[in-house]
């Protein structure tokens, strides 16, 4: 069974402007981010090799999922490899695989994500349905 998932996006900004507001808690309050009122959204983030990037997002203070991602890798601005554990509001937690690749595209980004090691088909299909609006409110932060 695969359950990997790959999103691409090519955006109007260089590769180090769209990998720096990607790895900034702004960058991240618009990935995680949603237009429902009363949306949270908290990033804490030490960008080196082994260090911690924690989101707390959800629709109220009282759901909320934690995304726990370990940098095992930090190719700036090209390449971000992490080991991401979610925790979900009732408490239970699975681990997987996250890369985002950021190359240069005639003076814009082709920005992919690849997620891989779910451990099942419904968590796997779950997370595919929000990487779209992710890439979009992503992509208006970046608009001059």
């Amino acid at each position: 069974m695969n359950r990997e998932l790959r999103f691409e996006r090519l955006v109007q900004a260089s590769p180090a402007r769209v990998f720096d507001l990607f790895t900034s808690p702004a960058g991240q309050r618009e990935f995680y981010g949603s237009d429902a009122p009363g949306w949270v959204v908290d990033s804490r983030c030490e960008v080196r090799v082994g260090g911690a990037w924690e989101i707390t997002f959800g629709p109220s203070r009282g759901e909320l999922y934690r995304h726990l991602h370990v940098f095992e890798a930090i190719e700036r601005p090209r390449r971000l490899l992490l080991a991401t554990t979610e925790i979900r509001p009732d408490g239970s937690r699975f681990s997987f695989s996250t890369e985002f690749m950021f190359a240069p595209r005639g003076g814009a980004t082709l920005m992919t994500i690849v997620q891989w090691g779910f451990p099942s088909d419904e968590l796997r299909d779950e997370h595919g349905r929000g990487v779209p609006h992710a890439f979009d409110r992503l992509e208006r932060a970046l608009s001059p």
